[in-house]
């Protein structure tokens, strides 16, 4: 069955956080893989138990979407322990990376890689997680240039508030509503893929008039999800909020920022999270993101969809019609 705009690609399994790029003339879609379960939801996410990875791909938009099967389990991760949650994926040399975040021994969420000669895996993760990588949502970007930058972190039970000193707290708390919201955190990448070049920087969002978005701001503040694409020069942060269960994008002029908040993407779909990615293919440009509607609305079963995207003479992203 051929791939349709706002309809799940696939219905087999569940599926999430589609992060999507195009390798060897194809487009690869690499999801969280959702448990079917009727645990219990909290704050901390413990519903979202996901436990491997399958790969997607499609030849075109127009196409059916093919699963590729288990491409990395948790079990063949050795410094994990659970909870494979939103991956990323990149292309060097002819090798291809796949960026996951997990808990580690401690409980504490970390990024790994994994590498294969196939888009579609099965991947191999390194021994141990990238050093100084903490949190959850990795996104890499690879500039014109080939310097490679990854934009990660999410708040709750992504853990970035415990990290707010630069050291793990476990009981530390949300920012108030009148200080300066938390920032996704990036990194550049070495020329390997598989390391940090330097620790990673807070990246800061601002309103027009150059004031940084505050943590009550929820409408519009950083809370999870990042994906970072260039359209005519501009660098594009688009993100979700969160509790209001949007996703919203910024724009620079470099990499690292700061962010100028532009306006929103997508607004709420079935269930409570949102997460995307943004891609083009043929010249034209592609949301990918999830809802809950496989599943009448659990929030821990999930399907993955895409449609198309405009951008205005301005370079303005225009709104999803969904």
């Amino acid at each position: 069955m051929v791939a349709e705009f706002n309809q799940p690609l696939v219905t087999h399994i569940f599926t999430a956080d589609p992060s999507a790029h195009v390798f060897e003339g194809k487009l690869y879609i690499y999801p969280s893989h959702d448990i079917d379960h009727d645990g219990p939801t909290n704050d901390n996410g413990d519903q979202y138990q996901m436990e491997d990875y399958h790969v997607l791909s499609m030849d075109g938009p127009d196409a059916p979407c093919v699963d590729h099967g288990l491409a990395l389990h948790v079990r063949d991760v050795a410094w994990a322990s659970e909870q494979m949650w939103a991956p990323d994926a990149a292309c060097r040399n002819g090798m291809y990376y796949l960026f996951f975040p997990a808990r580690d021994k401690d409980g504490i969420f970390r990024i790994g890689v994994a590498t294969s000669a196939s888009p579609a895996g099965p991947f191999r993760a390194e021994a141990n997680y990238i050093d100084g990588s903490f949190s959850i949502d990795p996104a890499v970007f690879i500039d014109e240039d080939e310097r490679a930058y990854m934009v990660f972190g999410g708040l709750w039970g992504g853990q970035l508030e415990k990290w707010k000193t630069g050291e793990y707290q476990a009981d530390a708390a949300e920012k108030e509503p009148g200080e300066p919201a938390f920032g996704p955190r990036m990194a550049e990448l070495t020329e390997d893929l598989l390391s940090f070049r330097a620790e990673p920087q807070e990246i800061s969002i601002v309103d027009e008039a150059g004031q940084p978005l505050l943590a009550g701001d929820e409408d519009r503040r950083y809370f999870e999800g990042p994906w970072m694409h260039k359209y005519n020069g501009k660098y594009y942060l688009s993100y979700s909020t969160g509790t209001t269960h949007k996703i919203v994008y910024a724009v620079s002029d470099k990499p690292f920022g700061p962010y100028v908040f532009q306006g929103t993407i997508l607004e709420p779909v079935v269930g409570w999270t949102t997460h995307h990615s943004i891609v083009e293919f043929e010249g034209k440009w592609y949301l990918f993101y999830h809802d809950a509607s496989l599943s009448g609305g659990v929030d821990h079963k999930r399907c993955v969809k895409f449609t198309e995207i405009q951008y205005d003479e301005q370079g303005r992203i225009l709104p999803v019609q969904l």
